[in-house]
């Protein structure tokens, strides 16, 4: 929005903001920090389409821009882009050069009409393999130039300026598409009227591609792909139509097989092979001792006990952080002796006929001990840094900007990160004040200069466009880039060309945290479970007896969470972490009504979050569990 507002300098423009029910305080904020915005607020979750036709049918510009939340716009942005259009009056769209928050160039700023051949190219990845090529290159028209103006069939819907007039003849988005595709169909839409749709890249935008495009997750696969099919079906001679739905059909199920699978991989090939190579070591053991210490054991028992010392050790270490990353000591440690404690104390209880050897359990603890630590060493020098045994690896932040704007950076990033950061300030004009590494005219050969791994923009000091162009200048090198608000405790950006997408705020609460949100998640499907297995005990306590089966089950998968945040203030903090709604909140047991107290409870639970608080919430709630959230 602020540089919404930056572009709009000297236009006649109207900005509306439709929210289709945040629960993150997002409203509140935009009537806040822009009150000259309109703003429509939705009661539930109308889609991508209904919610900006909501917007469109109030406007009364020439021209009529789609602008996603999670972009970045240029000061000469809407300008140069107007200036486009009244310049060529038979150009009834106009997209531009989009960059991911690595500076790097999105191909879905140029897209060709997918037809069933662009289809076939797309799905089987012909056009990965081939991206300039004129025939299999034509999804995202690799073979036209990045930086030249041409005419394209479909706009991207995160920045789609179009025509008034052509609207009104053509008609606005169908409703039909709750999201994606909808830009597809009204791109072609526009061309079927009459009108030429134009990539424009003589100015550059950011988007970061948020919560809405996550392309590894079934259901973006899903809903994707299940829009191309109304698209061919609604556009498409019905031949066409159906070759194009068998490949999409046959594209979902292929997409969405793969990403279960690698999903399934990446989570579960570390800790296979971990228990593999840790059972084997134990065997190594009772071999050991039987052949050189004439120490017998029985093999049945073995077969037993070996897999399930092996799988109580490796649940302790992942429920105390061993397999996040980066890779901690003390986090083995820890799960080893815990597990340790807990096969001991089974031991204990097993008769003597399945008691073989305490010594045995001891040697076998150090063994996992001395295993991670080993494995994971080499995992760091094969694979890189994730795996290292330093507790956390330092950043070097290059924060650019007035020292004022330096200062506040430098105190959110204590916040979040304390002891654990160096911090080289540039400056944002000409002049270099003291304990500045240079000028931002300099920014180049500080970031070759100097290990840096992140640079910061203070956007209060310099231009969208500034911050822009050295993104892209700078986006060679192994680096990352945020952008910090002027007067707020945000930095927005993307760590990951992978993911490019989600927005990035500084993190003042440890609720996020790995262990914290396994721990939550491990104690909602703990009590969840034992509350499904006392119901025939307990239901008779509860008056809405469906609402406390229903809650237990909805916090066992998930969709719910026993502990939440309340949001029955009128001036929610937008920072919040997003979790499940919550059955249960900080207020459950209090009268707090004030927006003001809602609000700080609500930040001093996500901040000082532990199991414990989760624990105290739900006991003095035990009487409630069959509440409605």
């Amino acid at each position: 929005m602020v540089s919404v507002y930056r572009a709009l300098d000297g236009i006649s423009g109207e900005v509306f903001v439709v929210d289709n029910n945040s629960i993150d305080g997002s409203v509140e904020m935009v009537q806040q920090k822009f009150p000259l915005a309109n703003i429509i607020a939705n009661k539930e979750n109308v889609g991508f389409s209904i919610a900006n036709n909501q917007g469109i049918r109030l406007s009364t510009g020439k021209y009529v821009l789609l602008l996603n939340p999670d972009t970045v716009v240029s000061e000469d942005t809407f300008s140069k882009t107007i200036t486009f259009l009244n310049q060529h009056p038979n150009a009834g769209g106009l997209g531009v050069r989009m960059i991911d928050g690595k500076g790097v160039f999105l191909p879905e700023s140029k897209r060709g009409l997918p037809t069933p051949s662009v289809a076939f190219s797309k799905i089987f990845g012909l056009s990965a393999l081939f991206p300039r090529s004129k025939k299999a290159g034509r999804y995202h028209l690799g073979f036209l130039p990045e930086n030249e103006i041409n005419k394209v069939d479909i706009l991207s819907g995160a920045y789609m300026m179009m025509r008034k007039e052509a609207l009104d003849k053509v008609g606005l988005l169908d409703e039909a598409f709750f999201m994606y595709g909808e830009d597809i169909d009204l791109s072609y839409r526009i061309q079927l009227g009459g009108y030429d749709n134009y990539y424009f890249p003589e100015t550059k935008i950011i988007h970061y591609k948020g919560e809405s495009t996550k392309k590894s997750s079934v259901n973006y696969v899903f809903v994707f792909y299940n829009a191309m099919i109304i698209f061919a079906k609604k556009h498409f001679s019905q031949n066409n139509a159906n070759l194009f739905s068998f490949l999409i059909n046959l594209a979902i199920y292929l997409r969405a097989g793969a990403a279960i699978l690698v999903r399934f991989i990446k989570k579960s090939f570390l800790p296979f092979i971990d228990a593999c190579l840790i059972i084997l070591k134990l065997f190594f053991i009772t071999h050991y001792w039987k052949t050189f210490k004439d120490i017998t054991f029985d093999q049945p028992i073995l077969n037993i006990a070996l897999p399930s010392y092996t799988l109580i050790w490796m649940c302790s270490i992942y429920f105390s952080g061993g397999y996040d990353k980066p890779f901690k000591t003390k986090t083995s440690l820890y799960g080893t002796l815990l597990g340790t404690i807990f096969i001991l104390t089974l031991y204990a209880l097993l008769p003597k006929s399945y008691q073989f050897s305490r010594l045995f359990i001891i040697v076998g603890a150090i063994l996992v001990v001395l295993y991670y630590i080993i494995s994971r060493q080499i995992l760091a020098r094969i694979i890189g840094g994730e795996f290292s045994l330093n507790e956390k690896k330092q950043k070097n932040f290059a924060i650019v900007g007035s020292p004022i704007e330096i200062e506040r950076v430098e105190q959110l990033l204590k916040q979040s990160n304390p002891g654990n950061h160096i911090n080289y300030g540039v400056s944002a004009s000409d002049e270099k004040f003291e304990n500045q590494l240079g000028t931002i005219s300099q920014l180049d050969q500080i970031v070759h200069l100097h290990p840096i791994d992140e640079v910061i923009f203070c956007a209060k000091d310099i231009s969208s466009n500034s911050i822009i162009n050295w993104m892209v200048a700078l986006n060679k090198h192994p680096i990352d880039f945020k952008i910090a608000h002027p007067d707020s405790l945000f930095l927005i950006g993307s760590n990951s060309t992978n993911s490019n997408g989600e927005l990035y705020t500084i993190d003042l609460y440890t609720i996020n945290t790995p262990s914290n949100k396994r721990n939550k998640r491990t104690f909602d499907i703990l009590i969840s479970l034992i509350g499904i297995l006392l119901i025939p005990f307990t239901i008779y306590i509860y008056s809405n007896k469906k609402q406390f089966i229903l809650n237990l089950f909805n916090c066992l998968i998930g969709k719910k969470t026993w502990v939440g945040f309340s949001f029955h203030s009128s001036n929610h903090p937008i920072n919040l972490p997003k979790i499940s709604d919550g059955i249960f909140n900080p207020t459950s047991n209090s009268q707090t009504t004030e927006p003001f107290l809602v609000d700080k409870l609500n930040m001093i639970y996500a901040r000082d979050y532990s199991i414990k608080k989760d624990w105290d919430i739900f006991k003095k709630n035990l009487r409630s569990l069959d509440r409605k959230s």
